[in-house]
């Protein structure tokens, strides 16, 4: 059997010039859409964020609104010296002086405590210091 020797002719370059050129243009697209993915990937995420914040928001909220209406719409159906409605409108009145208190605490904290030091290792050695000087 013989075996028949293959001369590469001008036109066998061209087609591995072109698919290699092929090649490398699918690469280069390959890597934009990738890019591209990534960029609609992030953005998707942010919206999908922003959605569910919404969601959980208006969810709260509407959950807080039906609770204190339908409570203070009971409330103005009792009569009023229902013990029921008393208990109600001074349990309300506790629970918003209580919160008040906290608010003027927390107002109170944020003025009397100093800003912290540029080095805030200091700070935990003075604590101490006084710690042991008031026992």
């Amino acid at each position: 059997m013989s075996t028949a020797t293959k001369t590469h002719s001008p036109t066998d370059t061209n087609a591995f010039a072109s698919l290699g050129e092929a090649l490398e243009t699918a690469a280069e697209r390959f890597e934009e859409g990738k890019a591209h993915a990534r960029r609609s990937a992030k953005e998707a995420a942010g919206t999908v964020r922003r959605t569910v914040r919404v969601g959980v928001y208006n969810t709260a909220y509407w959950l807080s609104y039906g609770l204190v209406y339908g409570v203070v719409f009971v409330t103005e159906l009792l009569p009023e010296e229902n013990v029921l409605r008393r208990g109600l409108e001074e349990g309300a009145d506790a629970a918003l002086d209580a919160h008040g208190k906290l608010k003027v605490e927390e107002e109170i904290e944020e003025v009397a405590t100093p800003a912290p030091k540029a080095s805030h290792k200091a700070a935990p050695k003075a604590r101490k210091t006084k710690a042991k000087a008031s026992k």
